[in-house]
């Protein structure tokens, strides 16, 4: 492991017998996993360059046992790692050696779909894709669809703030969350939000989502269903360069078209998904977008022939509309497979995520060119290009001495150059400790202090998922904050990395 992490606390560990037992008291059955076999599931979540075996693992499936854990562990003074299904690519849910990993994969019921409000009540282990599924015989959908959606949890949508193909029209998981149960460290169960799309007082599910797992632990989620767009079509555009579809993306933008999704793939990643999927792609542009429009036929039909023409005076060299549903989502097929289909010409590959300027496309393509020249790997993109959401895929072998910590100096000279460019070090992977050593590039000291003193309102003995986001660990007093329990301070001797 190249990153650094709080180191473990001896005393902790030398509890491990009796933690174990009161957590078994807590979540009776196999709901807690000592052994070290098996626990190797969980040694790392999608980001699996870095792994670390946890101390313990439970697994509860009601409310009440998380409260009774979350309660447990802060009395202690024990780390607690929250997970969901472990598809984050940003090392999020990575474990402690001192900490409990505690898993939501039980919480997997719908608890409520109510058409009449348009939304449903979900726990958090229920899957992206099961929502839509679950509503999909009346007409409704849950718009956010991360290329995982088949595995990733809802629970993490909200944990990283996912994206997906259609955000660019439909918003990210903030958008379409609307209200959620959360349990804090203490133990407290508190309600935020609700059915209603407004709610009085501080924007609090604002707060969570997006909070990586630090601030509480999401155990039920109330999320906002769309009903499907009446007609919806999409097109393959090709062209012979990378900078040209650039191009085309902002004018299609520009000229007040939002389409449905916008994804752009270069042609290493459109040779990886063709030989995968079979979805018919040109292999001898350097650049495709797949733009998908939507709404009334007549509407759709009217934007299809205006972006045929923007693509047209852009200088694009193929293009097919599709003509049916099947065609429709062959055409996305292999867009979301991108990532496992270039597993399929790469031994190991790291899979970057920053944001940009869409006018600044060009550029961040023109500087990853030169980057991957410089450290000798190569590299497929593939863009949410609607929003400007860059996802790399640095290709190296982590059996060649050097070329992950290669790989690793790529990925950060990437993020680095985003921020250059006037963009931001995340789409939707999060921070989790990937990016987390890199926060300065893009705060300030006094930003990232007053984003640990949020965390400190929520968790001030720095328990939940430490190690995460924050470049430099402090205290809660250090911060303004001072939290006395029992007449003491708690952790007077909180390491620092």
């Amino acid at each position: 492991m190249t990153i650094m992490m709080p180191a473990p606390d001896q005393a902790v560990l030398g509890r491990r017998d009796a933690i174990v037992a009161a957590l078994r008291a807590i979540v009776p059955g196999e709901g807690v996993i000592d052994k070290p076999a098996e626990m190797l599931p969980y040694e790392s979540d999608g980001l699996m360059a870095y792994r670390q075996p946890p101390m313990v693992v439970v697994l509860p499936d009601t409310t009440e046992q998380v409260s009774q854990v979350l309660k447990y562990c802060f009395e202690q003074g024990i780390k607690v790692v929250p997970r969901g299904s472990g598809t984050s690519l940003s090392g999020g849910s990575l474990p402690l050696a001192d900490g409990v990993l505690l898993g939501l994969g039980k919480f997997k019921r719908i608890r409520d779909i109510d058409f009449d409000n348009r939304v449903v009540v979900t726990e958090p282990g229920v899957t992206n894709l099961a929502i839509s599924q679950a509503v999909a015989h009346a007409g409704f959908y849950y718009a956010p669809d991360p290329s995982s959606q088949i595995a990733c949890s809802i629970g993490g949508n909200i944990a990283e703030n996912s994206g997906g193909v259609h955000c660019l029209k439909y918003g990210m998981t903030t958008n379409n969350v609307l209200g959620c149960e959360l349990v804090l460290i203490t133990g407290e169960v508190i309600r935020i939000g609700g059915k209603s799309p407004e709610t009085s007082g501080y924007d609090l599910m604002g707060i969570i989502t997006g909070s990586e797992g630090l601030l509480g632990v999401v155990t039920e989620v109330t999320v906002r269903i769309l009903q499907k767009p009446e007609t919806a079509r999409a097109l393959m555009v090709g062209f012979a360069q990378v900078e040209a579809a650039g191009e085309c993306v902002a004018r299609i933008i520009g000229a007040g078209i939002i389409p449905g999704g916008m994804e752009m793939m270069d042609k290493p990643a459109i040779h990886a998904a063709e030989a995968f999927v079979h979805a018919g792609y040109p292999l001898d542009v350097e650049a495709l977008l797949i733009i998908e429009l939507d709404g009334p036929g007549i509407e759709v039909d009217e934007l299809i022939k205006r972006v045929e023409a923007i693509a047209q005076g852009c200088g694009s060299t193929t293009c097919q509309i599709s003509n049916s549903e099947t065609e429709r989502n062959l055409f996305w097929a292999g867009r979301k497979a991108a990532f496992p289909a270039v597993g399929r010409i790469s031994p190991d590959y790291l899979c970057m995520d920053g944001t940009i300027p869409r006018g600044a496309l060009p550029q961040a393509l023109a500087r990853i060119r030169d980057l991957s020249e410089k450290y000798g790997l190569g590299v497929a993109n593939v863009f949410h290009a609607g929003d400007g959401n860059l996802h790399p895929l640095i290709l190296y072998d982590a059996n060649k001495p050097g070329e992950m910590d290669r790989a690793e100096a790529f990925g950060a000279d990437i993020l680095r150059c985003c921020v250059e460019l006037g963009g931001v070090l995340t789409g939707e992977h999060g921070v989790g400790v990937e990016k987390r050593d890199l926060m300065p590039e893009m705060f300030s000291e006094i930003d990232l202090n007053q984003q640990q003193r949020l965390k400190c309102a929520f968790d001030a003995q720095g328990l939940l998922n430490p190690g995460k986001v924050f470049p430099t660990l402090h205290r809660c007093a250090e911060l303004g904050r001072v939290h006395v329990h029992g007449g003491k301070l708690a952790f007077p001797d909180l390491p620092r990395f």
